[in-house]
């Protein structure tokens, strides 16, 4: 067994920072790597890739990055371990084994996770009684059976380990639990027992801590942001955890970005319930116990945490279409620049009621002034350029394509000195909205296949 591992994080969601794997398989040793690309939303865009294309539906950008890496993380025994496989885990780990062929490695074993995707097995289960309720608002699926484009079921680390254990190099996923990425590893090395709850809650929070990449290392820092060094060239988090449940986050030397008690307690706070039930799929952590310590310039001891044993359920995560929504801008110029935006957007609210139009929604912002602060916002007294953006939301694909023909002819026919409609007419986009869910997990069974060369 070893006597320590150091786990670091490579992305903290889809069209993250690209150079930062890099950085983290070439800055320092490491011993695994964890990419989280994966957001509720994002799997739609994934399953709706994978309907035009069923070798798409995984994160594209992945490819690319593994032809740089890969022989890096071969030379010194990384292990890499990501979500990115999406909707389509099993076309990622081909099109990675298409690049080690191009890269010329003689030797590869990606280990594959399956089973998360349960969208062709709704009727199924709902014929045994699991409804798959909202789990917020109690409503009834059948609302919007019909409209469903992704059903995935949030699996955690142990289908991981069992990659790890059948000697994979590289882990590609679907819809895991972010912290169980970097969980696994743990449970792997160090032969964690699967009731041991608190050292796997420890585990669990480290992963919350990587999960969201820089944002545990300056990025996004709402302290003292100013005091941030080099934030151009910021490195991501890295876990060093020891058997007893120990963690360090840190990161590499002569890299941006700092770790200090502030950054990680505001990663720690991002995206949390009840901090006492933190639930995951392998235990559930209670965040109160967390014991933090500045133990060194960038880096901040993590112990003290306990878990309980976890639940009977899995979260599912849903999406469906919600109908259509269109949103666009013109921007007004000094003087009474304000003034000219409000004008406008009465003009555009009384054409659109002329026109006999109807939205569940018609939303306006003036960029510049309110759109992040809304009435609370401080007032300007003559600021020198107001963005007037309207958005509408119907579902009726017709209304909002009427409403994105109004928006041009404010041009000529409303205030004076406005520009920035270079971008043409605002066209219907399909609104995809979020179905949270429970699932009892003996009703889904992960599995795990091995591709190799």
């Amino acid at each position: 067994m070893k006597s320590k591992i150091r786990i670091a994080s490579g992305q903290g969601f889809w069209g993250d920072l690209l150079t930062a794997p890099v950085d983290q398989v070439t800055k320092g040793p490491i011993d695994y790597m964890m990419m989280d690309y994966l957001a509720e939303v994002t799997m739609s865009i994934m399953q709706k890739q994978k309907r035009k294309d069923p070798n798409l539906g995984y994160a594209r950008d992945l490819i690319p990055l593994i032809e740089k890496i890969l022989p890096i993380c071969l030379e010194r025994n990384i292990k890499v371990i990501t979500n990115g496989g999406g909707v389509n885990p099993v076309a990622c780990a081909e099109a990675i084994l298409q690049v080690a062929r191009r890269l010329g490695v003689k030797k590869l074993k990606v280990g594959v996770v399956v089973g998360d995707d349960i969208l062709d097995r709704i009727d199924e289960l709902g014929s045994h009684g699991m409804e798959l309720k909202n789990m917020e608002t109690g409503e009834n699926l059948k609302t919007v059976r019909e409209r469903l484009q992704s059903a995935n079921v949030y699996f955690g680390a142990f289908p991981i380990i069992e990659a790890l254990r059948g000697g994979a190099q590289i882990v590609i996923t679907g819809r895991t639990t972010d912290t169980g990425l970097t969980l696994a590893p743990m449970i792997h090395e160090f032969e964690w027992s699967a009731s041991d709850w608190n050292k796997l809650a420890a585990g669990t929070v480290a992963g919350h801590i990587l999960e969201c990449g820089g944002q545990s290392t300056g990025g996004n820092f709402s302290g003292d942001w100013r005091s941030v060094p080099d934030l151009a060239h910021i490195g991501f988090p890295i876990a060093e955890a020891t058997p007893d449940g120990e963690i360090v986050i840190t990161k590499h030397d002569r890299t941006g970005g700092m770790v200090t008690l502030q950054t990680v307690k505001e990663q720690l706070l991002y995206e949390i319930g009840d901090p006492r039930q933190y639930i995951t799929p392998d235990c559930v952590a209670d965040f109160t116990t967390i014991q933090l310590e500045q133990v060194g310039p960038d880096r901040v001891k993590v112990s003290g945490v306990q878990g309980k044993e976890a639940t009977k359920f899995y979260k599912v995560s849903m999406s469906y279409l919600d109908g259509y929504t269109a949103i666009g801008t013109l921007t007004y110029t000094w003087p009474d620049a304000l003034e000219k935006a409000r004008r406008a957007d009465e003009i555009l609210r009384t054409r659109v009621r002329d026109l006999g139009l109807e939205f569940e929604e018609m939303r306006t912002e003036f960029l510049g002034y309110n759109a992040c602060h809304g009435p609370l916002a401080n007032a300007i007294q003559e600021p020198n350029e107001v963005v007037l953006r309207v958005g509408v939301r119907s579902p009726e694909y017709g209304a909002v394509e009427r409403f994105g023909k109004e928006l041009a002819p404010l041009i000529l026919t409303g205030p004076p000195s406005v520009t920035g409609f270079a971008g043409g007419r605002p066209k219907p986009s399909e609104v995809v909205s979020y179905w949270p869910a429970l699932l009892p997990k003996g009703a889904v069974t992960p599995s795990v296949q091995f591709h190799e060369i």
